[in-house]
């Protein structure tokens, strides 16, 4: 008896953790007959506490992007920045001026070319001035967090699964361990009554008791504490404290707070009009400053409507380049921004309560449901035995 309920502590908890994550997608008979993993189910909801918490104790937007050069950036992509002015000039120049622009000897559109490609690296940075200065208005980094978490749930099975694996191994243990115990018990009420509903009733004890108690153990005490005199025990997620601010700095710095997921957020995020506008109004400067004293003769040549019409149609397609520019400032952009340290460095300073809803969320509202599985196999193993015992 004790070897079985040992076994069921096993499974049941094995069970449960790969019900919280497994399978990623419902399987089964909707809306009730069947089921999907925990954490992919509340995707949603899961990766909307996961980035506030992320954002209300661990980063400032504000505070992070203000340590990027502007100078820097437009440095780091003057090369693909000066082949993007050049194709944008030719393609706006072909589209609004072509007459004028087959015209034009290539001596003097090279000309045009490098006036507007030496305009460029001022453009850039007074552009990015503003967008740091305005970061909040250009970059909704809550909405870049969760739509990527809930899109890939895989990724977030990871943030939570990845952290804490040594959680996890520790669930399955102390299962054994406790089944063990209550097989014990159970043993001594038997050879007591020889009552076969002692079975079944033992099993579901055991795989609720030792759900409870397993997570009860990761989170509690949160602080070092003595128990009996004997055992000193401190929640195992609190006591592994600094790895953990490490694997989890690292995961977000890696997967979810990127350069590219930063970019790909500004341009097509729900604050992207922002930038279009910032972008639109230092082009349009750029092009009345190129026109210069021919500007009057320009708008007449093209009209007052096509001539907005050009400048506009030159923003579009300079954020049409944007992707590809960004490329080159990357590896800058990640060491300015330091995303993983800055991370590591703030959950360790976080209280132990504030530090516990890093993880305990993915826990807390459906844990019961773990509980209950747990309870439900072992109640059925129990009838299992009574069935042998009584054939």
């Amino acid at each position: 008896m004790p070897f079985i309920a040992a076994v069921v502590g096993y499974v049941t908890k094995r069970v449960a953790i790969k019900m919280m994550f497994e399978p990623i997608e419902f399987v089964g008979i909707k809306p009730v007959l069947g089921w999907q993993g925990i954490l992919p189910k509340n995707a949603e909801r899961m990766a909307a506490t996961a980035t506030d918490t992320l954002i209300n104790n661990l980063l400032s937007p504000r505070e992070v992007v203000a340590r990027l050069d502007p100078e820097r950036i437009a440095r780091e992509v003057e090369q693909p920045l000066l082949h993007a002015v050049e194709a944008i000039t030719r393609e706006v120049m072909s589209q609004y001026q072509p007459d004028l622009w087959e015209m034009l000897p290539g001596a003097a559109q090279r000309l045009l070319i490098r006036q507007v490609q030496a305009e460029a690296p001022k453009i850039v940075k007074n552009l990015l001035a503003e967008i740091i200065e305005d970061i909040d208005g250009v970059l909704d980094i809550r909405h870049m967090a969760v739509t990527n978490l809930s899109r890939d749930k895989v990724l977030l099975n990871r943030l939570i699964r990845d952290i804490a694996k040594p959680e996890f191994r520790f669930i399955a243990r102390c299962g054994t361990y406790f089944g063990f115990a209550l097989g014990l018990v159970q043993l001594g009420v038997w050879a007591l009554t020889h009552q076969p509903l002692i079975m079944p009733l033992f099993g579901l004890l055991v795989g609720w008791f030792t759900d409870w108690l397993a997570l009860k153990m990761i989170f509690f005490p949160r602080e070092p504490k003595r128990y009996l005199g004997l055992v000193t025990w401190q929640g195992l997620f609190q006591k592994r404290r600094e790895q953990v601010a490490a694997d989890y700095g690292d995961l977000i710095a890696r997967e979810v707070i990127t350069v590219p997921n930063v970019v790909e957020e500004v341009l097509r995020g729900p604050k992207s009009d922002r930038l279009f506008t910032l972008i639109q109004n230092e082009v349009q400067r750029s092009v009345d400053a190129q026109t210069g004293l021919v500007k009057p003769f320009v708008v007449a040549a093209v009209g007052s409507r096509r001539y907005q019409e050009m400048k506009v149609a030159a923003a579009a397609k300079a954020i049409e380049h944007i992707p590809a520019a960004a490329r080159s400032a990357e590896h800058y952009a990640e060491d300015a921004l330091d995303v993983r340290n800055t991370i590591v460095e703030r959950m360790t300073r976080l209280s132990p309560t504030e530090f516990e809803g890093i993880l305990r969320p993915a826990f807390r509202q459906d844990e019961w449901k773990l509980i209950t599985v747990g309870a439900v196999i072992g109640f059925l193993v129990g009838e299992l035995q009574v069935l042998l015992l009584l054939g």
